[in-house]
């Protein structure tokens, strides 16, 4: 076995510089349906670690109306302290929304020091837990709070999760669709560059059959050099992917600022790049393999 694999990788390292040239067009269409297909894959990634992450913090932020009197405020608080959702409750007064807002948007602070008052509402930020946050349930304490008196307004973050994850599963579709397509034209580009190889070789493997070399002697060669192909193309999309992706994060993170949160942007985990590679591989195995039927 082992001097089948030497054999077949010593004969497929010859036929791939032999046809060097065909070959990196092959790599570099199966880099091109990679990187597509990862590209895809690498924002719904961070869609699914953003909504995981803000499913965490989910919480309820209830604007107080400026009027609003000391009747209401306990009424209000004991509203939130008897409702078993309600892992917890931070009241933000007008000026340290004001000092956050300046905090998270320094480019905007001076319009708000300029303002003769202060335009941002009271608010009383409720975390949740989610053991007991029923999706249902709580849409409906939202409903009801945004109805008691003194409140002006209710934001609840669990409908913009829901719109965010059905966007990465539309994404996420997309992605596999477009990328299977471009993934059967790099097997199909696969398969000619060996099929090629084959035809440069055809006397040699001719006088291999006829001395009665086993198949697995003949094709293995043919199959290891799709493969290779498809793992260098796989390798060279991960590398453009990571480019592309720290170039456009370090300009993300400089538009939004303070705002923006640096860790949970990130680039594709482990598995998911191993995912990629052994795709990469299996691509070009099937190219090689389509081609290599052709020897009997």
């Amino acid at each position: 076995m082992a001097h089948w694999f030497t054999y077949c990788l010593e004969e497929a390292a010859a036929s791939l510089w032999r046809q060097r040239v065909s070959v990196v067009l092959a790599v570099c269409t199966i880099a091109a349906a990679l990187f597509v297909l990862g590209g895809f894959l690498l924002v719904t990634v961070n869609l699914d670690r953003a909504v995981s992450r803000w499913s965490a913090a989910a919480e309820f932020s209830i604007y107080l109306d400026d009027e609003i009197s000391q009747e209401q405020r306990v009424a209000l608080n004991a509203l939130l302290r008897e409702h078993p959702a309600v892992a917890s409750r931070e009241y933000v007064s007008k000026a340290d929304a004001a000092a956050r807002f300046t905090r998270d948007f320094p480019d905007l602070a001076a319009g708000l020091a300029d303002m003769a008052r202060n335009p941002l509402p009271a608010s009383i930020e409720v975390r949740l837990n989610p053991a007991r946050a029923d999706g249902a349930a709580i849409e409906a304490f939202a409903r009801r709070l945004a109805q008691t008196p003194g409140v002006a307004d209710v934001r609840f973050d669990r409908q913009w999760l829901e719109r965010l994850g059905r966007i990465a599963a539309g994404v996420r579709w997309v992605g596999w669709s477009l990328g299977s397509v471009l993934l059967l034209a790099s097997v199909l580009t696969v398969a000619t560059v060996v099929r090629l190889a084959l035809h440069a070789r055809r006397d040699e493997v001719d006088i291999m059959q006829l001395m009665g070399a086993p198949i697995g002697l003949l094709r293995g060669p043919l199959v290891t050099e799709g493969v290779i192909q498809g793992g260098a193309g796989a390798l060279v999309a991960l590398a453009a992917l990571y480019g592309v992706f720290a170039v456009v994060r370090g300009r993300l993170l400089a538009v939004l600022g303070a705002s923006a949160d640096a860790a949970g942007i990130g680039f594709l985990p482990w598995s998911a790049a191993a995912l990629l590679l052994l795709v990469g591989m299996a691509v070009g195995c099937a190219g090689g393999y389509l081609a290599a039927r052709q020897v009997r």
